[in-house]
């Protein structure tokens, strides 16, 4: 607390419940100083106007509170919100929430990039810190605003796919049935979260394809499944569990994301591979397709893209396509131009019993 001029004015500058407040005290400082003593009074005796009385509630507490209460009932991302939080309880255990302002999320902020954490991390770090917040709020526990975050910038066009030497090595460092998890993620292009809620009830191996129920559009995606895929699935029909195909050491209940999750990075390591993520290989799936020749709409629909802009990003590696779209002219101003040749054919190559081989499409040149 204190008095400071800017301009011609005297300020009083104090604190209410870790919110910062000035006033104003016009030119003659000491009705600044009469002010800030009229203040320091009012919040010490709690009868400050503004003051809207506060549950002395942390956010350690906050955060069990809206888990078991909101996120457990409400949001299929639960697991999610466990890590989200424990990772922001690190830092803001013991704090009070109307203690937690705008400079706390920058800190925050700072020390997770100094623990080099990536920009998306943080952000849905903050994106589940102020769900909390604003959970506290409408259930009155939180009487003050809710502090502004400013989320930083993400490259969502970031595009990393393995090469055919990097699949062998990853599936050659992967055991079961983190093995299993990735060659059916190599194949079909789901998600991680997909392939892990995925049930034995949805799968039909008659009809060639597997029913995806919790998508993240909402939508039910029927996924068509090639013989590799269905030899995975036999493979873990004696997993244990009646109910799901990866089924965690509950086998009522699915294998951890976030524990698949820090296995891959563990093997990814291991193999050699730099700057990889499990989503990557979804990546990894639509760009072998498009060097193979698959149009990109037809990408589009397996990966159950909703919108075709995010498809588009792989449309950089068939240059093919663009080629024969001009072609398409030049043959019809110059007879006897014959069109060019899709060239390039897709051979899948990876068997699960193989050790060391991994399933990817082998690119040959065909004349």
């Amino acid at each position: 607390m204190g008095i400071f001029k800017k301009g011609k004015n005297y300020y009083a500058d104090y604190y209410v419940e870790g919110r910062r407040k000035r006033e104003c005290g016009g030119p003659n400082r000491k009705v600044a100083e009469t002010l800030l003593a009229k203040r320091k009074v009012q919040v010490a005796e709690g009868r400050f106007l503004d003051i809207r009385r506060n549950e002395k509630i942390t956010f350690g507490e906050m955060g069990q509170l809206y888990l078991e209460t909101y996120s457990k009932v409400n949001k299929r991302s639960f697991n999610r919100d466990v890590t989200l939080i424990a990772n922001l309880a690190k830092v803001l255990q013991k704090r009070y929430l109307y203690e937690i302002t705008a400079l706390d999320v920058e800190d925050y902020k700072r020390r997770r990039l100094a623990e080099d954490v990536c920009v998306a991390t943080v952000n849905r770090e903050l994106s589940c810190l102020r769900g909390v917040l604003n959970k506290a709020v409408e259930w009155a526990k939180l009487q003050t605003p809710v502090p502004r975050m400013k989320f930083f910038r993400e490259d969502n066009w970031r595009l990393r796919y393995l090469e055919k030497d990097e699949a062998v090595r990853l599936l050659a460092a992967a055991d079961e049935p983190l093995k299993s998890v990735i060659g059916l993620a190599l194949n079909t292009g789901m998600r991680l979260g997909e392939i892990l809620t995925l049930k034995w009830q949805d799968v039909d191996v008659n009809r060639g394809f597997v029913t995806l129920r919790g998508t993240k559009s909402g939508k039910m995606r029927h996924v068509p499944v090639n013989r590799l895929v269905v030899e995975i699935l036999m493979r873990n029909r004696g997993s244990g569990s009646l109910v799901y195909v990866f089924p965690g050491r509950d086998p009522s209940l699915p294998l951890s994301k976030s524990h698949v999750s820090r296995a891959f990075s563990v093997v990814a390591k291991k193999a050699g591979i730099l700057d990889f993520r499990f989503h990557d290989l979804r990546h990894t799936f639509a760009s072998w397709l498009v060097m193979g020749g698959v149009n990109l709409k037809t990408v589009q629909e397996l990966l159950g893209h909703q919108d075709y802009v995010m498809t588009l990003r792989h449309a950089h590696l068939s240059p093919d396509v663009t080629k024969q779209a001009v072609e398409l002219i030049g043959n019809e101003l110059s007879s006897g131009s014959g069109a060019p040749e899709n060239g390039h054919q897709m051979d899948t190559i990876w068997t699960p019993e193989a050790k060391s081989a991994t399933p990817i499409p082998s690119l040959k040149h065909s004349k």
